[in-house]
């Protein structure tokens, strides 16, 4: 099963999904949507209890209403839960009295004939993007510069493979070119914003997405030009092209007087950037404002 992780939004709630591009199928977090449907303080709780009466009434084993998948859990691990495909999804709202079931039905659809519709046309997933992140607070300009951030990091990963770099080693690089431009490891960058299962890049300010941006464009340029095989010597090129970013980052700070690695993830910082360049990296002295928590579309790149 090919897998592309994905949270989606329904009336500013998150739902965890996993779309299978083989069957052409969403999985969604039967946890989450019970969540959503009945308010419960425990919902993981309420489905246990939900189970149980769905077997004894004779509507199956759970197994029959629901598969087991791999998604991200609030400790940032990837843990296995209950998802459910939209039929069988529909079964169980049917079990669960909600004034919610109806408008959850009509997104559920709406759902599957957008992914449908952007297999068809890949603009249509570019513009769903640009919704989303509005819709969460980012400035257009950022939200360009995101945008054009998964277009080079794509063209890095497919200089990866083409050097022959295993998928699972493609973590490894990535933590060679941010530990080279930003000084820390992708894990230790989201601890510095305080990050857990969020997405790295949707917590960067727009001078982190550049250089970052500018570190994986340069690794790309270098494996073109030099074309290595294996991952030793592609190592060596992530490194280099992390260093054109470090030079330029430190020239950059030099001029500023102050870091430009910040510490504030989305939560802290919407709202006080959206186009002005100043307040995104004078961050030492940026009041903290409260928003809502940044949505991650683990579909790029789960970890990073």
């Amino acid at each position: 099963m090919t897998q592309k992780q994905a949270i989606q939004l329904f009336e500013e709630r998150k739902v965890r999904t996993v779309w299978d591009d083989a069957s052409e199928t969403w999985y969604f977090s039967v946890i989450d949507v019970v969540g959503i449907l009945t308010d419960s303080p425990d919902p993981k709780r309420y489905w246990s209890v939900l189970k149980s009466r769905i077997k004894k009434e004779g509507g199956g084993e759970p197994t029959t209403i629901c598969s087991t998948l791999k998604m991200p859990a609030p400790d940032g691990k990837m843990r296995l839960t209950d998802v459910a495909d939209a039929q069988q999804l529909f079964r169980l709202i049917q079990s669960i009295p909600s004034p919610k079931a109806e408008p959850f039905k009509q997104w559920m659809a709406q759902i599957a004939s957008d992914r449908l519709d952007q297999m068809q046309d890949p603009e249509l997933s570019i513009e769903q993007a640009m919704i989303d992140y509005k819709r969460l607070g980012y400035s257009d300009n950022w939200i360009n510069q995101r945008l054009k951030s998964i277009e080079v990091r794509k063209l890095l990963t497919d200089e990866w493979k083409r050097g022959g770099v295993d998928g699972t080693q493609y973590a490894t690089l990535t933590d060679i070119i941010t530990m080279e431009w930003a000084g820390r490891t992708t894990k230790a960058y989201k601890r510095y914003k305080g990050l857990k299962k969020e997405n790295l890049r949707d917590n960067m300010t727009n001078v982190e997405l550049l250089l970052n941006s500018l570190a994986e464009a340069s690794a790309t340029e270098l494996s073109r030009n030099e074309n290595p095989k294996g991952f030793k010597a592609n190592a060596n090129v992530a490194k280099r092209g992390g260093t054109v970013a470090r030079v330029a980052r430190q020239q950059l700070e030099h001029q500023l007087g102050h870091s430009v690695v910040s510490p504030l993830n989305a939560r802290q910082y919407l709202g006080t950037l959206p186009d002005n360049p100043a307040s995104e990296t004078a961050y030492l002295t940026s009041t903290e404002k409260t928003t809502r928590p940044i949505i991650c579309d683990d579909s790029e790149d789960i970890n990073k």
